[in-house]
């Protein structure tokens, strides 16, 4: 439930269609990268993000803005 908050909070940052867009490119990029669906949709921001701070529920409190950035690499 909280992973599913945590990309609620980027869609609401991205005005939710540039969101999707982001994050279908972004899949396409890493589809590429690594020739591994799942891997591919693992290391998108947004699931990296999600996926490191779901069991924080307190996460939402204190991230900063646009925080899945930190997670492209």
């Amino acid at each position: 439930m909280n992973h599913e908050r945590i990309h609620f909070r980027q869609q609401a940052e991205l005005l939710v269609l540039p969101f999707y867009v982001w994050y279908m490119l972004e899949y396409v990029i890493r589809l590429l990268q690594y020739k591994d669906r799942y891997k591919a949709y693992k290391n998108i921001s947004f699931e990296r993000e999600a996926y490191t701070h779901e069991k924080d529920l307190d996460y939402l409190k204190k991230r900063s803005f646009w925080r899945f950035i930190y997670f492209l690499n």
